[in-house]
Order: C-alpha cells, then sequence, then structure tokens
C-alpha cells in the first residue's frame, strides 16, 4: 500500500514508522526544514522524505498522490488539513483520505465536502474513551466514519438492559446497524446468531443511516 502522509510532527512521523514496519510504501511530506532536518537522522532509511507545502499541487504530484492508496493529512493546523483533503480527493481521486482534527470545534467541517473519508479527533476520541472506561448502560460513540453516516459504539449493558439474555438473532437489531464485537470479562467474543448477551457484556455496534436510536433502545433501554 502506498501512503503520503503530510506533516512530519509527532503524530506523522509515528504513523510513518509504523506503517514502514507493515511493510507499505511511505512518503512524508514537511513544509519545515528545521523540522526535516531534526528528525531525518532518525528516521528509517526507507522512509521517503518531500520538503514542500503539502497544500500546493505540485507538492502532492512530487509525492506520488496520484497513485496513492490512501493520503494522511495530520498537521497541526486544520485548516492545512482540509486543503490537502480536498486536493488529494479532487486533483488526484485517492481512494482513501484521512483528515487530522486539532480543534474539536472544527471537527464538523472534516466531511466528504472537504474530501474526508475518516476523521480523527483526539480530544473527542480521549472523550469517548473515558466514558467508555466509567459508563455502564450509557451509549458512547467511539468513533465516526464517512463524515458521520457511520459511527462505531459501545454500550456496557447495565443490569436493566433489554438485552440480557436475548440471543442476537431475536434481538431485532435494525438493518442499519451490526454487532462487531462482545467483550466479555477481558475476552473477546465473535458475535454470532445464538450469542447470548450478558449483564455487562461490553457491545461493539457498526451504526449507518438513522439507526442508532433503535439500536439505542434495544441495548439500553
Amino acid at each position: 500500500m502506498k501512503v503520503v502522509i503530510a506533516g512530519a510532527g509527532s503524530v506523522g512521523r509515528y504513523m510513518a514508522v509504523q506503517l514502514l514496519g507493515s511493510g507499505h510504501d511511505v512518503t512524508l511530506i514537511e513544509q519545515s526544514s528545521d523540522v526535516s532536518n531534526r528528525h531525518r537522522a532518525y528516521a528509517p532509511e526507507s522512509l521517503c522524505w518531500l520538503a514542500g507545502d503539502a497544500c500546493e499541487l505540485d507538492t502532492l504530484a512530487a509525492a506520488g498522490c496520484a497513485d496513492a492508496d490512501v493520503v494522511a493529512a495530520v498537521t497541526g493546523d486544520d485548516e492545512d488539513n482540509l486543503v490537502i483533503s480536498l486536493l488529494a480527493k479532487q486533483e488526484f481521486g485517492v481512494p482513501r483520505v484521512v483528515g487530522r482534527v486539532n480543534n474539536p470545534d472544527n471537527e464538523w467541517m472534516f466531511t466528504e465536502m472537504w474530501g474526508v473519508d475518516l476523521s480523527v479527533s483526539t480530544p473527542h476520541l480521549l472523550t469517548s474513551m473515558v466514558e467508555e472506561a466509567v459508563s455502564v448502560g450509557a451509549f458512547v460513540r467511539l468513533l465516526s466514519l464517512e463524515g458521520g453516516k457511520a459511527r462505531l459504539a459501545e454500550v456496557t449493558l447495565a443490569a436493566g438492559s433489554p438485552a440480557i439474555g436475548i440471543e442476537l438473532a431475536r434481538l431485532g437489531m435494525p438493518r442499519e446497524s451490526t454487532v462487531v464485537a462482545v467483550l466479555r470479562d477481558g475476552h473477546v467474543v465473535v458475535p454470532r446468531g445464538d450469542t447470548v448477551l450478558r449483564d455487562l457484556d461490553e457491545v461493539l455496534v457498526l451504526v449507518t443511516g438513522d439507526g442508532e436510536a433503535d439500536v439505542r433502545r434495544l441495548l439500553v433501554g
């Protein structure tokens, strides 16, 4: 897989090293020569560095966006990340564009209109992780996909949940939802039709469209 990462800060460098370790072809774009010179010596030799402004078409073309599988815009500036995402999608037709949200108030802009397939907001993600760790019986959104059209959510079943003791096949989950995993006693249970939900099960659900209200009613009550 060919990946182009815009932004060689701590996030971009970490992503690059991890993806290289998995055998992917990675190009890292950085506008600041100081940042590039400071970290290039510690980066793997196989990492391709490109000096330039990723908001410019010429720079993205030089990075190989025309045949990239993924472009990740992870600079520290939301405006730059939006511009990079839009250019990657509209000018180069990149199949998968990931945008980093630095200011949570800007998350609403990171949608398909700006070429973003997946946005990652660290503050929102951390908040969700805290809620997931301490909340029982609450519907917690963990991740938004396709500009919010799909959501990965988690519910830890409380004692009064109407889903306890019911097989998944008989639960009546809406067509717009899929139970992707059940965490029970520290172990992952692969959900099947005959899986019976229990008290304190952590149920991970992928919800699309307007199915969230029905899922919440079935799992939370």
